[in-house]
Formats: structure tokens, sequence, C-alpha cells
């Protein structure tokens, strides 16, 4: 029986997975070009299972090498000679263990190296037994390298860089024997390896990956692909899910984030049985959210370690600022590269609803050091709130109210709509924590900050957030919060409006919007 998998290549044999195969055949026309590229994409994007799929799509018109980098060590790289070894031993290894099709006069060579004395050996010695390889092999050869960040740090890998370019340009210019497309994969873009020399080094760098073709090719999975992948599934466990309405429900979360995608389907099918609804993609989210994983870990100790980039995701989340998109702005280049931020129509945008959230919480930590008495409140108010396991959000709304005056009242101060969602999310955590999910959904056709969406125990709560700024501006706010829950397929909202008059009405009022019933709260 198939499983999901976060751990690892996804194998068609033995995991639900979505169906790749027109990404394949996109991959394979840059192959069959003789392209040299990367693929460039965060952590868990799927990379390893392209290439796995790949090199089993292209054995039937190619000789495929496929090295992994991470089998080399730190000290393999301290100077071209030693690296020429080890990865003289590695192909063998890959020839001996792995199946890798190296004929026996060039597996020969490999040893030879291998067994040289390391003074004598040059990386020139390696590269002229793939020329050979290639120009006697019955079929154009491929390489495909994954995790190649883990060399990328150094100018042992630049070298290498540059005599596969050198390679390329031959094959060009001189139709001389190479490999016939060579594919690098991972985090960093090789194109950007100046940032990650030492300054000593910089000098040395002179661009040995310029001969790389764009790789545009979306690695992300569609709603589609995840309603194919639970076609599959509910065949062999009649759930009676609609997959659907759950594959747009796990795309919503995740905009197709591969590893997020699986960790939902995972969560769901070990640890929530009989919730293949929207309420379990909800629990499932919940779950990993609050949880530590491999990715999560590794993501967040990117923001806690590079300030610039932590700086930037705070002023789009808690700032509420747009910020135009910049290909060569470091931070924003971080921000991709890691799959915190996409390009949204020239701006940037956090990449998924379930990574806004964990950037929430993480930002909103820090600010509770500085907002402790709003966020104590909300603690102490728990109880008075949640009853029979439901969320009561109009005597949430009620006691926001209450505890904001009772904290900030005479204190002369103005702020935006931003700096209103901090405190109300400050406020909001405690209660939902643990249970319930909340997150601010953005206005796809201008890209403004829309509204606070929390999911409590399978129910859905809308909250649009104002400041009050005149009669024909609030009721504006009223309709677009009535054209939300129209979107959402809900009946009642909620709208919280700050004002800074003085004689203004604080407390709950009750009405009716182009048939949507809506509670009003004034603070």
């Amino acid at each position: 029986m198939k499983v999901f998998t976060t751990t690892g290549a996804c194998i068609p044999e033995n995991n639900y997975m979505v169906d790749i195969t027109e990404r394949l055949k996109k991959i394979r026309k840059m192959v069959d070009a003789g392209d040299y590229f990367t693929i460039n994409r965060a952590r868990q994007y799927g990379k390893t299972t392209t290439l796995t799929a790949l090199k089993k799509d292209l054995n039937d018109q190619y000789d495929v090498l496929s090295l992994d980098f991470q089998d080399l060590d730190e000290d393999d790289f301290s100077s071209g000679r030693v690296f020429t070894q080890a990865l003289a031993h590695m192909l063998i290894d890959e020839c001996e263990l792995n199946g890798a099709e190296i004929p026996e006069p060039y597996l020969e060579m490999l040893r030879e190296i291998t067994l040289s004395d390391t003074d004598k050996v040059r990386m020139a010695d390696i590269f002229r037994v793939f020329r050979r390889w290639c120009k006697d092999s019955d079929k154009p050869v491929v390489l495909i390298i994954d995790e190649v960040d883990s060399a990328s740090n150094n100018q042992v890998f630049l070298d290498f860089l540059a005599q596969l370019r050198s390679g390329y340009i031959a094959r060009v210019s001189k139709g001389a024997d190479t490999f016939h497309s060579v594919i690098l994969a991972g985090v960093t873009d090789v194109k950007n390896l100046k940032r990650k020399l030492r300054p000593e080094d910089v000098h040395k760098f002179n661009s040995p990956w310029n001969i790389a073709a764009n790789f545009n090719i979306d690695m992300s999975l569609s709603a589609d692909g995840i309603a194919g992948m639970l076609d599959e599934y509910e065949k062999d466990h009649h759930t009676g899910m609609d997959t659907r309405r759950i594959a747009e429900e796990i795309f919503d979360y995740t905009s197709g984030y591969p590893y997020l995608v699986s960790c939902i389907c995972q969560t769901i099918d070990e640890r929530l049985t009989d919730s293949w609804n929207t309420f379990g993609v909800g629990q499932a989210v919940k779950l990993i959210i609050t949880e530590s994983n491999m990715l999560f870990d590794s993501l967040m100790g990117k923001v806690s370690d590079n300030e610039p980039l932590s700086d930037l995701l705070e002023r789009i989340l808690l700032g509420g600022e747009q910020i135009i998109y910049n290909q060569y702005n470091i931070p924003s280049m971080d921000g991709e590269m890691y799959g915190f931020l996409r390009n949204n129509d020239g701006v940037l945008a956090i990449s998924n609803r379930m990574f806004e959230v964990l950037l929430y919480n993480y930002f909103l930590g820090r600010n509770e050091l500085r907002e402790s008495l709003i966020s104590r409140s909300g603690f102490s108010e728990k109880e008075n709130i949640i009853e029979n396991g439901k969320l009561n959000m109009e005597k949430l709304l009620e006691r926001y109210v209450t505890v904001f005056d009772d904290i900030y009242e005479g204190k002369a101060e103005s702020f935006d709509e931003e700096e209103g969602r901090r405190r109300f999310l400050l406020f909001v955590r405690p209660i939902i924590n643990g249970t319930g999910n909340y997150y601010v959904e953005a206005r796809t056709r201008n890209n403004e900050r829309m509204d606070i969406v929390i999911d409590y125990h399978g129910e859905r709560f809308v909250i649009e957030l104002k400041i009050w700024r005149g009669e024909a501006y609030h009721e504006k706010g009223e309709k677009q919060l009535a054209a939300y829950l129209e979107h959402y397929h809900l009946d009642k909202g909620y709208l919280l409006t700050y004002s800074f008059n003085k004689k203004k009405n604080s407390g709950l009022i009750f009405k009716t919007v182009e048939g949507k019933n809506i509670a009003e709260a004034f603070v």
C-alpha cells in the first residue's frame, strides 16, 4: 500500500504523489536542446524527486551520471587535488554500488586517479576522463548534480564550474566532446556565488556559470495535481472525501509548496483518522505549525541569523509595506531563495499562508515582550471566550474593547490598520493557541491587506479591521466585509474599528449589510 512521505524523494511505486509528467516533459526539452542549467528552489521543494524521475525518463536516450554533493565532506574541497580524488572515488562508488554505467576503460582511469599521489593529481585529469567517455559513448552523456549548495562557498567548486563552462564553450565553438547537458540543483543559485566567498576570494570570481540557460519551470503543485493525488488515495481507502474541495483547501494553505502539501496529507492520514475534510486540513495545519520539523527549523534559522531578511519580512507582515520586487536586492533575493517570498505582480508577497502564520507567530512572539499586557490579558480571558469548545467571537470582541481601553486609555497616540491588527492578534493568539489557526489575507487585485480569518474547531470567522476615517469610509468597509463573506460562503462577519474620536461610542452593534449579518466593535 502506498503512503505519503515527507522525507527523501517520492517514488511513484511507493508514495502518493502529484503527477509531474508535464514538468518532466519541459525539463527534457531543455536537456534535448543540450542546455546547461540550474534548478534552484527552496528546501523541500521537490528537486530531488524531480531529478530522480528525470534520470529514469532520460535513460532511454542518454547515459545519465547522477551525483549528490552531500556525499562529499568539507575536507574534500580543501584543494582541487583532494576534490579530484574524492570525485573519482564518488564516481567509482556510483558505478559499483548504485548501478551507474561507466564503461570499464574510464572506470580504470578513475581508479588510477584515486591511487595517484595527491600532489600529482589535477582537476584536468578527471575532465580528461569525461571527454573521452563522452566521445566514445553511444549515447550523449548527461551530468546531474544534486545539493550543490554543500560545495558552493569555495574556490574549488568555482574551478569545477569553470571546467564545465570551458567544455561547453569548446563544444559550441569547436565541436569538442563533453557532456550533452549539465543540471545542477540546490537552494543557492550558483550565479550568486560571489556573495558566499570570503572577501579575499571575490577577485577570483569570473562568472563560471554564465553559460547556463534560464530555468523558469514552475515546480509548485497545482490544485488539479493535488486533486489527482487524492483521487488515487481515495480509490485505495474509500474515505468519501470531496477530493476537489480538499485539494483546493490544501492549496489555499500551501500555494503548492510540495513539502507542505505532503505534510498536510501525511498528518491527516497518520494522525487525524477520518478527517479528510476542510476541518481536518485546518487541524493538520495547526499541528504542523505548532511543531518542529526539518523545513521550519531550517527556515527560521535563516530568519534569526539574517537580520536584513528578518527586517524585510517584518516590514511586509507587521508593517503592511508594499515593497516593489527587485531581483537585485539582497534581502529579497534571500527571501525568494529560501521560499519565504514571491513576486506577486511586481510586489513582494509572503509565498504561502502557512509561512505567513509561522512568521506572524515568530514576530508576534518578539512583540509580546513589548506588549505583554495585552497578550497576558488575552490569555486570562480565554476561559470566558471559549464556551463548550466553541469560540464566541462576539464576546471576544467585547472583551478586547474593554481590555484595550483599560490598557491604552489616556495614552494619546494614533496608529494605522497594521498596528491595530498587530495588537488585536497579540490578544487573540493566546486565546486560540493550540486549537485554532489565524491568517491575514491579501487582496489579490491590488495587494492591499485584507482581513483576519480565524479557523477554530471547524468554524471560520472573518474579521475586518479599520481605522475610523468618517462615515463614508466606514460604509465602504462594511460593504467590503460583506463581499469577503460572500467569497467565504459565510452569513456573518465582524468589523473592528479603531476610532480616535473622543466622542466615540465604544462597544458592539449589529447590522445587516447587503444580506450579511455584521457585528461591529468600536475601540
